[in-house]
């Protein structure tokens, strides 16, 4: 039996404010779902709208179309819905890589960066507090579930970066081509706002500038903060 309540507040999920009260969030899809269900990921009550879905996931509630409609994010929700407790913060490792954030307000952008971190095997994300919801409902569909393999923390940069004993690697339109600079095999890459980059207070910390060089016309100005976390995460993992 599915109250008023309990669908009252799914659909509060849908704002940051209630996700940061509550300490929940949702997902939507069997396989989002499944995701998160085989991870260390608690989950608080699935959702679906099919009989024969409910084989398929222990002590899951069955609603109508409708009210699973009231509760998604999507424009045609796809019969599965899941509410799972935030991940803790968890105790920091000695990882050899840390991708850094400063200011990316793209919910896409996040969401691919979080599953290109866990695609290369970054343990460590280390978001500014103005950076876009890692709970955000966009950011959690371009994750594809690897929002459970990445552990992600919100931090004032300036004294993140301060205290780490790690290079701290800038990605700049200007910097020393990625191709022709030697990597350690550990330090932080961060990488800067869609529009405006690397700010100056992030960018006082930076022990080196490197850049992903442009071999076709002049006429792309930059390259997307995701497209460009890809490459230069596959040059460190290269060398």
């Amino acid at each position: 039996m599915v109250t008023k309540n309990q669908i009252k507040l799914v659909v509060s999920l849908k704002q940051k404010k209630y996700r940061s009260q509550h300490k929940l969030f949702v997902v939507e899809g069997e396989k989002m779902v499944n995701e998160l269900l085989y991870s260390d990921c608690k989950p608080f009550r699935i959702f679906v709208n099919d009989p024969k879905l409910l084989e398929k996931f222990e002590n899951a509630a069955l609603v109508s179309s409708k009210v699973l409609g009231q509760m998604s994010n999507l424009a045609h929700p796809n019969g599965v819905l899941g509410v799972f407790y935030m991940m803790q913060e968890e105790e920091k490792v000695n990882p050899d890589w840390v991708v850094v954030l400063d200011t990316v307000r793209d919910p896409g952008n996040l969401g691919t960066i979080i599953r290109l971190c866990d695609w290369f095997g970054i343990q460590e994300l280390v978001c500014s507090k103005d950076t876009v919801d890692c709970y955000n409902p966009k950011v959690l569909q371009a994750t594809m579930g690897s929002i459970a393999r990445v552990n992600i923390t919100y931090a004032d940069l300036d004294n993140y970066l301060k205290n780490t004993s790690l290079p701290v690697y800038g990605a700049y339109m200007d910097g020393d081509s990625i191709y022709d600079v030697q990597l350690p095999q550990k330090g932080v890459l961060v990488m800067g706002n869609e529009a405006n980059g690397v700010s100056d207070e992030v960018g006082s910390y930076i022990t080196a500038k490197i850049s992903i060089p442009q071999f076709g016309g002049s006429t792309t100005e930059s390259l997307n903060v995701a497209t460009a976390t890809g490459i230069l995460l596959n040059e460190m993992r290269r060398g």
